[in-house]
């Protein structure tokens, strides 16, 4: 555990207010509050590696969870269902934004909060860890006039951080942008964002129907989460608007079976879909103590059949005063598509999805594990690091 608190002295709302700056001061993404048999456990994601931080005692596990859920705007009287919230707040002078999430457990309520950082948004595209070739392929996505760009991952990937960069790329006085979001996350100033509410029907492909009338240039997408928003997503783009969206697929071959087991026509999909980029997070290694390491035989072949390079030595994490654990901070792995006309006419055609994927990667698309042995040649991150979130292609 990484903290102690003096429960004698301090008062739950202090405890409260000392774990959300202490976590967001410590780059954590997000803190889980465990109810277990006999204590609440607090547990911090750093570098999407959750660590213990900090236990509570049972007997004041209910204060500290109803303290939450009071600054987060939640129901405090109701346990048996899950709850959503925020918090919006300044705490000892560090401005936090996060989202509180509840849900009933045998043991009592587990409370995650994700603390939203925008500061990697706020950089802009170009430090997003896009390689050169890649980085060509997404200037030329975003400054097509119409078409849908998809960014893909699973949860936790950077999808949003990606998405709003590019928001702001795309950001000018001349073009009226739309913003469809669960939750709005991120405030940009100059355009128009809309938050959905289920509650009163206020739904995804409710606003969709709405945006499509208020004249927009770009209709940025939260998320593509069923049949109906995929389907106006794709009628939108035919119709001159660039849409931007994100969709939970794992690279771009997926992401074309996804859309068409949404239902959506081919030949509308065919010529709507302009882009595709696939993205995972890895660990980054500490600048101040990385090390290098001879490679290993079967890490040579690896290198061998993937990249086609012959590789002697790689970095490897070690440990120091600045980083602890060898790690600090991510980078994006990446894989960027952009449709071309033969892509186009095999999804139109309906072929096999043998032969799609040899149109999909070819020479020009450096798949997610060929970008991820390009930053580890690079010194960006291990060759553990990638192999742990990528799979292996046969």
């Amino acid at each position: 555990m990484i903290r102690e608190f003096d429960f004698e002295k301090l008062p739950i709302v202090e405890v409260v207010n000392e774990i959300l700056v202490d976590a967001s001061a410590r780059g954590a993404s997000d803190i889980h509050f465990d109810p277990l048999e006999n204590i609440l456990k607090i547990r911090i994601r750093i570098d999407g590696q959750l660590i213990d931080y900090a236990p509570i005692p049972n007997h004041l596990k209910r204060n500290l969870i109803t303290r939450i859920k009071i600054i987060a705007g939640m129901n405090i009287t109701e346990t048996r269902l899950p709850q959503d919230g925020a918090i919006k707040a300044n705490i000892k002078n560090t401005p936090l934004d996060l989202r509180v999430s509840s849900l009933p457990t045998i043991n009592g309520e587990k409370i995650v909060i994700r603390i939203l950082d925008y500061s990697a948004s706020a950089k802009g595209i170009e430090y997003l860890g896009f390689r050169e070739k890649n980085f060509e392929k997404l200037k030329k996505m975003i400054n097509t006039p119409n078409g849908i760009i998809l960014v893909t991952g699973a949860t936790g990937t950077g999808k949003s951080t990606t998405v709003y960069s590019i928001l702001q790329k795309i950001n000018r006085e001349d073009v009226n942008l739309v913003t469809v979001e669960d939750p709005i996350e991120m405030d940009i100033e100059g355009i128009n964002q809309v938050q959905v509410n289920s509650e009163i029907n206020l739904t995804f492909a409710n606003v969709l129907r709405s945006i499509l009338r208020q004249d927009p240039d770009i209709v940025m997408i939260g998320e593509i989460r069923d049949d109906e928003t995929a389907k106006i997503a794709v009628r939108a783009s035919v119709t001159g608007h660039l849409v931007l969206s994100t969709l939970h697929t794992n690279n771009s071959l997926n992401t074309i079976e996804r859309l068409l087991d949404m239902n959506v026509e081919r030949y509308l999909l065919a010529s709507a879909l302009y882009g595709i980029i696939s993205q995972k997070l890895a660990r980054k290694l500490c600048d101040h103590c990385k090390v290098k390491r001879p490679t290993t035989p079967y890490e040579k072949r690896l290198f061998m059949n993937v990249l086609g390079k012959h590789v002697d030595e790689v970095y490897t994490s070690h440990g120091c005063n600045e980083c602890g654990n060898g790690f600090k901070g991510r980078i994006a792995i990446h894989e960027v598509l952009l449709i071309n006309q033969q892509i186009r006419d095999a999804i139109s055609d309906g072929i096999k999805k043998e032969k799609l994927r040899e149109l999909v990667y070819t020479d020009d698309v450096d798949t997610l594990l060929q970008d991820g042995l390009y930053k580890v040649l690079e010194g960006y991150t291990t060759i553990e690091e990638i192999l742990n979130r990528i799979e292996l292609e046969d």
